[in-house]
């Protein structure tokens, strides 16, 4: 479990430090308000843990340059910089940028630092002392299971300039599907999945996915995009990659989707948190807050959650404020032009309906 995570100069972030809830964490601002880097910040600092060997009494591996060139390498490949030290916030000279990832007990804490001039150098000034317990997913905007076949090994001989988060879905994508005594708790979860979607997800021996309905079998390429961001967390839970402990990180749910499978997808992301997934979302969009907030009030109050709020200040520096709900984050933009769009639509509408 991701326990906090706290930044100095990090891209838009002169200072921020984020305690997050066990359960449910989501992240809300404006476009450029620096919602992703937060997101791909701490999906890379856990990938970087859980890719590591330990000892055989579990302590942390040997070789601080060996770690030292995985973080940096994991930085690289999932925010694209042209340079580490192109992830340092912009300042008159030289500067020098913090990440700090507390994993719960004292000695589970990640910290690294690296200045403007790096191009691959990170100094590494603490390591989690124990392994990470599971790998973490990360959902981008765009669906994956169209680019899958055949996208890992390209990749990996070529220089394409994708986030290294697309490579790492895939895999889990294209894993076996999971059996034994988490059968029960994959079809309660895949059920309305599968409903919105009208069939289920299959993997042919080509690699190649597929929605199989009652009509037949329909090639992923001819599906509803929306469909197919369904179909993509729906295989992730169906290989195990989402259950039990771990962590997930998505970006924008709500996108290219239409209200009705939001509210699908709401009650699917309660449902994962509350079966031991630690979730962190980042979005802008109200109608995704609000049915995550009516779901929590009726059907998951027990799940601790936290919202976070980013808020611009001056010279392009962003704020977090971090509450238990979006009351306590202060106004955000992106969610006051939505609701008022909804009062000046119910103010014009309002005396159409009062004439006789």
């Amino acid at each position: 479990m991701l326990k906090s995570l706290q930044l100095a100069n990090f891209t838009v972030f002169p200072s921020a430090k984020m305690n997050f809830g066990k359960n449910l964490n989501v992240i809300i601002g404006e476009n450029g308000s620096g919602k992703s880097h937060l997101l791909k910040a701490a999906y890379s600092a856990l990938a970087v843990v859980a890719s590591q060997q330990y000892r055989r009494d579990g302590t942390a591996p040997a070789g601080t340059p060996g770690l030292e060139r995985d973080i940096a390498n994991k930085l690289l490949a999932v925010l694209r910089p042209d340079g580490l030290g192109r992830l340092v916030r912009r300042h008159r000279g030289r500067n020098k940028c913090s990440v700090t990832c507390a994993l719960g007990a004292p000695d589970q804490v990640l910290k690294f630092k690296f200045s403007t001039l790096a191009k691959t150098e990170v100094t590494l000034e603490c390591f989690p002392s124990r392994p990470q317990e599971k790998v973490p997913v990360f959902l981008p905007t765009r669906e994956l299971l169209t680019i899958a076949p055949g996208f890992v090994s390209l990749y990996e001989t070529t220089h394409l300039s994708f986030e290294e988060t697309w490579r790492d879905t895939c895999i889990m994508l294209q894993s076996p599907l999971a059996r034994g005594p988490r059968a029960a708790q994959i079809k309660e979860l895949l059920a309305p999945l599968e409903a919105a979607m009208g069939g289920t997800v299959e993997l042919d021996e080509a690699g190649r996915f597929y929605l199989n309905q009652e009509s037949g079998r329909m090639e992923m390429h001819l599906v509803a995009e929306g469909l197919r961001k369904l179909a993509m967390l729906a295989r992730l839970i169906a290989t195990g990659s989402l259950l039990d402990k771990g962590c997930l990180f998505w970006d924008e749910p709500e996108s290219n989707l239409n209200p009705k499978i939001i509210k699908t997808v709401a009650r699917t992301i309660l449902q994962l948190a509350a079966g031991g997934i630690q979730i962190f979302i980042a979005t802008h969009s109200l109608f995704l807050m609000r049915e995550l907030h009516i779901l929590k009030m009726r059907e998951f109050e027990s799940l601790d959650s936290r919202c976070f709020g980013l808020h611009f200040g001056s010279k392009g520096a962003v704020e977090v404020v971090e509450g238990k709900s979006m009351d306590d984050i202060g106004s955000v933009a992106a969610l006051d032009e939505d609701l008022q769009q909804s009062e000046g639509y119910i103010d014009t509408e309002a005396p159409c309906r009062l004439t006789p």
